[in-house]
């Protein structure tokens, strides 16, 4: 079993539990908390299918959040159980909960991290395999803008697995500088647009026709030489 046929049965496997949940609400079998935790399941079961499935799920910036929402509900349960004396209905909804919302905590704080294909637009996934394929070429590059409302510049280059910008905004003493590692040359592309105004795909081709002028200009100095040289 490969681990993608995995994580669709633990999905499965989620829908049912909640699906269960809510024939157990509607059987007379729930109390208020129960219907807050089959919300928050609900939210969770969405989540696991887009992790799965490797797709966009409501929006990126809603899952480590909510992840922070289930390790609270985890804690605040243990809280309950450890300061109460919870009914026996209630302590079989708090030990489910705290059992199966362990993993989906897990695996959705990793579902909302930026740096993955699965985030990226179509630009950036085709200004990411430009650069992806130009540092394949060259070990470091250097794509510039003086057209944004301030000029910037990014020196890029392979750290390890990773890829790693360097950034400098605005001019002398003023000037701004940071950097910044990626796992995948699609984040790497809307890291530099949205920090440096640069538009990866242009600055691509520029950088490149910008190494062929200087590689044409270096042969033709060569050929002078050769043609003034002393027989």
């Amino acid at each position: 079993m490969n681990l993608q046929r995995a994580y669709a049965l633990l999905a499965l496997f989620y829908t049912a539990l909640l699906a269960i949940g809510v024939l157990a609400v509607v059987m007379g079998g729930g109390t208020p908390l129960s219907l807050v935790q089959l919300a928050i399941g609900a939210v969770a079961v969405i989540g696991l299918w887009g992790y799965c499935l490797g797709r966009q799920a409501m929006n990126r910036r809603t899952w480590r959040p909510f992840s922070g929402v289930l390790v609270a509900s985890i804690a605040a349960s243990v809280g309950w159980l450890a300061t109460m004396a919870p009914s026996s209905i209630e302590l079989t909804w708090l030990l489910t909960g705290i059992i199966f919302t362990t993993l989906p905590a897990l695996l959705l704080f990793r579902y909302g991290d930026r740096d993955q294909d699965l985030w990226a637009t179509p630009g950036e996934l085709a200004g990411g395999q430009a650069l992806g394929e130009l540092l394949e070429q060259q070990r470091e590059v250097t794509l510039e803008t003086h057209d944004a409302p301030r000029p910037a510049s990014v020196h890029l280059s392979r750290d390890g697995e990773r890829y790693l910008a360097r950034v400098v905004r605005g001019r002398g003493e003023a000037a701004e500088r940071f950097e910044e590692r990626f796992a995948r040359p699609a984040t790497l592309a809307f890291f530099i647009e949205a920090f440096t105004g640069i538009d990866v795909q242009d600055g691509v081709a520029r950088y490149r026709e910008g190494a062929q002028t200087a590689r044409g200009a270096s042969g033709e100095s060569a050929g002078d030489d050769s043609a003034t040289a002393p027989g």
